[in-house]
């Protein structure tokens, strides 16, 4: 069979890819162990969260499905820190992962230029050092002029539940041995992962009556902005607590866990440790809490949010039931820990294809990160990236790679940091990765990023058009409020009295105004003629742009400072090792690859934005002292 694009793997990274590549007109093909488990949410039902829902934003912005899912299978919606300010706010929605993974399931087999078929792929087919298709373990061959590996937690795959051992890519799944072994015959640095799951237990085996419930946001926000106003019937969470007595049962236990008996050795992520790591780590907490989350609509199974473990089956029952409302709960499924390889991101281009091997992509979590949404923002671009090497193209965009810098998105900043300095434990996206998180808000993704999917072919004419009409009054209604002056007299005083505002004292802009935490939305529009006729969504964004003017300005300046910079020449002759600042790794890497303008330095492994400040910095005064001196 011959096809453009092979995808192996149906996950989360594995879904958007095949889906983009497909929508942009090439021939794909995905190979998935199992069907029926495609974009499976195999750890919690969830999606989104504190910087996982801007990944998520921009990947509905791009033209992905991972949004537009997320709503349709919601059971229940939050914007997280909510009274904080809008760059770090995130929506997180609990979900129905079987009806989530039935409509990606449906909507892959329904996609023009896509076919699917379950096999497990063992080796790739390599001619003059490119990839050139793959073979699967029933001998089939697929011939392909690009391959997408987004293999997950399935190379070489090990569940661990106390000392017993299975090889599996997911419990009950197989894993992926022979295409491990190929990866790193061919250059490839192999490493190896640790992630965990919890258990899972009956909905009718918990006594709720005294636990405390937790429900989603009133007026629920959205993930997609294809979706239209939600009316959810939405489920609660409920939190308990581990006490005492549970600590006690896995202190007197944590001999038998894998990570402390020494039969697991790979790293696992620290933001998300086992039950048994935080009894460890922090004896001096009493309790720690536990989200029970619904799996389905129906609720009849819960997952036990925070109790990660991969202790011995029977310790896992134990614990379980030392907890309140859960002294008679049965496990439906048990907690494990999994390692697993992955490739070393180093190795790739920001494109997501391999410097060694050419035409070889690899996303999600083969390259280190955890989480769906990390991976589905990475499965997106490779996807984006393959196409256009195929020679896709549109009249809106012509250039050969689709590549986001750190200031345009989060997907950007993850990429940026995954190619450029590896990663030595699973990589999660927060939002203190982004130095330019004011400007990369859930709130404006759509703003940021419509242009170029519009411009790929990922976005239709009229969601563009409307796009472009919320734009062009945002920006109108914020030239408007910088020239409207206002002064503290009678008339100004009585119209703020009259919204319950508090007076003016001083001579001020309508920005300054506009930008005061009392105003809310329609007050906006009743006091400014201006804002009048704008959508709430424009006006949210105006509002949010006067409270943040000042700083906003700032980063757009420095942004636009280093940008102008990229072009900046480096002396082939230039002495590295000279600039204190830049740190031994940075000065070793520099004087290796001597790149020849500052552009080409940020794309060497290990060179951060503050190595490149230095650098510039040091460039100047270089270029000043040789002008002084002839």
């Amino acid at each position: 069979m011959e096809v453009d694009v092979v995808v192996v793997g149906g996950g989360h990274a594995g879904l958007e890819a095949a889906l983009v590549g497909a929508k942009m007109g090439a021939r794909v093909h995905m190979l998935t162990l199992l069907v029926d488990n495609m974009a499976l949410a195999s750890c919690n039902p969830a999606i989104g969260g504190l910087g996982k829902g801007h990944l998520v934003k921009e990947i509905d912005a791009l033209g992905g499905v991972m949004g537009v899912l997320a709503d349709q299978s919601a059971l229940q919606l939050r914007t997280l820190n909510a009274s904080k300010g809008p760059a770090v706010r995130g929506t997180r929605a609990q979900i129905d992962m079987d009806v989530y993974r039935v409509l990606a399931r449906n909507l892959a087999l329904q996609t023009p230029n896509l076919s699917v078929s379950q096999e497990m792929v063992e080796t790739l087919l390599l001619e003059k050092g490119m990839v050139v298709g793959v073979k699967t373990n029933i001998g089939k061959l697929y011939r392909a002029k690009k391959v997408i590996i987004t293999t997950g937690t399935f190379l070489q795959g090990l569940v661990h539940i106390g000392t017993h051992q299975s090889q599996n890519g997911r419990f009950g799944e197989s894993a992926s041995v022979q295409l491990s072994n190929q990866l790193s015959a061919l250059g490839l640095q192999v490493g190896r992962l640790k992630t965990g799951t919890c258990p899972r237990l009956a909905g009718i085996s918990i006594d709720f009556r005294d636990l405390e419930a937790h429900y989603g946001d009133p007026n629920p926000p959205k993930f997609s902005y294809k979706t239209q106003q939600h009316h959810l019937d939405q489920l609660p969470c409920f939190i308990t607590y581990t006490n005492p007595t549970t600590h006690a049962i896995i202190e007197a236990n944590l001999d038998k866990a894998p990570m402390f008996s020494g039969q697991i050795e790979s790293v696992g992520p620290r933001y998300c440790p086992s039950i048994e790591d935080k009894i460890h780590r922090f004896k001096d907490k009493e309790r720690h809490q536990l989200f029970l989350e619904p799996q389905t609509r129906s609720a009849s199974e819960y997952y036990v949010n925070g109790l990660s473990t991969s202790l011995p089956f029977e310790i896992q029952e134990q614990v379980i039931h030392s907890i309140k409302g859960l002294e008679h709960a049965h496990i439906t499924r048990y907690g494990y820990a999994i390692e697993y390889d992955f490739v070393q991101p180093t190795a790739l281009h920001h494109t997501l294809e391999t410097k060694k091997i050419p035409n070889l992509y690899l996303a999600g979590q083969i390259n280190g990160t955890t989480g769906y949404e990390e991976a589905a923002a990475q499965g997106l671009m490779a996807g984006i990236n393959a196409a256009l090497a195929l020679g896709v193209r549109t009249p809106s965009f012509t250039e050969k790679t689709f590549i986001l810098t750190r200031n345009q998105a989060y997907i950007g900043v993850m990429i940026d940091d995954l190619v450029c300095k590896g990663t030595q434990e699973p990589y999660r996206m927060f939002t203190s990765r982004a130095e330019y998180r004011l400007l990369l808000r859930e709130d404006n993704a759509r703003f940021r990023l419509g242009a170029y999917a519009h411009a790929l072919g990922l976005m239709d004419d009229c969601d563009h058009a409307k796009l472009q009409t919320q734009q062009t009054q945002i920006a109108d209604a914020m030239h408007a409020l910088q020239h409207t002056i206002l002064t503290p007299n009678k008339q100004t005083l009585k119209r703020l009295h009259a919204l319950d505002q508090a007076p003016i004292n001083d001579r001020c802009d309508g920005v300054f105004l506009a930008g005061r935490d009392g105003f809310e939305i329609q007050d906006l529009r009743t006091f400014f003629t201006c804002l009048q006729d704008l959508d709430t969504e424009a006006l949210e964004q105006v509002k949010i742009a006067c409270k943040y003017h000042s700083y906003i300005e700032k980063q757009s300046a420095s942004i636009a400072k280093m940008e102008s910079l990229w072009d900046t020449k480096i002396p082939q002759d230039f002495a590295f090792e000279r600039i204190a600042g830049l740190g031994l790794e940075a000065i070793e890497k520099l004087s290796k690859h001597r790149p020849k303008t500052l552009l080409e330095a940020s794309y060497i492994s290990g060179i951060t934005p503050a190595n490149l400040e230095v650098l510039q910095l040091y460039l100047h005064l270089h270029a000043k002292a040789k002008v002084v001196f002839s």
